[in-house]
């Protein structure tokens, strides 16, 4: 009978640590659902004073070359520096940012590992070196636009990453997901730009940094065109 006890009692106090630490796992679950949730919509503090404290100098550097290629290819101005805030935070010169990950689905391709990535395929990169990889790899320009675009938008990569970054960029927006900012859908447009898909329906986004989508969202209330005649 003792032992009975023993077991019976064994048993409850294993179910009821069972249950608590189910308990414990959902509510850190739901914490951190929460807290991703929190990050995909609203800005934190920290972020949007950065955010202000750059606008000044993005407009310094980029407003008329942004003004000029917005009017040129019909996109939204406020959407463009939003953008160039979130991808160089204004600076100028932009810098650049390798992708190895990139440059290894690219060296599948030359090699006839992969058939494409995107619209490259193994003809665009008969003749690449391991170095022409690395500048295909990288993004470039105020839009970090990877030096691989430059295959869509026919031209060479100097071009891309030199000073008209501005102009290849916005004629790449354009031809990519320009419908869909003439249509408004700036949300997607920011998720697109940084993963090629539109805004998930889940509602959490898939981008590098869930404040990447709010952040730019937020951007495009502090950026107007300039009332200032534009010199040709």
């Amino acid at each position: 009978m003792a032992k009975r006890k023993s077991s019976k009692r064994t048993s409850k106090l294993d179910r009821n640590r069972l249950q608590h630490l189910v308990s414990a796992l959902l509510v850190f679950g739901g914490l951190y659902v929460g807290w991703q949730y929190y990050q995909a919509h609203f800005v934190t503090p920290w972020h949007a004073a950065g955010d202000r404290a750059g606008k000044e100098a993005a407009e310094s550097h980029y407003s008329q070359e942004v003004q000029r290629a917005a009017a040129k290819y019909d996109l939204d101005y406020s959407y463009l520096m939003s953008l160039l805030m979130l991808e160089c935070s204004g600076k100028k010169p932009a810098g650049a940012r390798f992708e190895p990950h990139v440059f290894n689905r690219l060296k599948q391709v030359r090699d006839g590992k992969r058939s494409r990535y995107e619209n490259v395929t193994a003809a665009h990169l008969a003749d690449a070196s391991d170095d022409a990889l690395r500048n295909l790899a990288t993004s470039w320009g105020p839009f970090q636009l990877m030096g691989y675009k430059c295959i869509l938008l026919d031209v060479n990569i100097r071009d891309i990453r030199g000073n008209n970054g501005i102009e290849h960029g916005a004629d790449w927006i354009n031809q990519t997901y320009g419908q869909a900012m003439r249509q408004g859908r700036y949300r997607d447009c920011f998720h697109m730009h940084n993963t090629g898909q539109p805004y998930p329906k889940t509602g959490l986004p898939r981008t590098h940094d869930p404040q990447y989508v709010p952040r730019g969202m937020a951007m495009m209330k502090q950026f107007s065109p300039p009332t200032t005649q534009l010199l040709p």
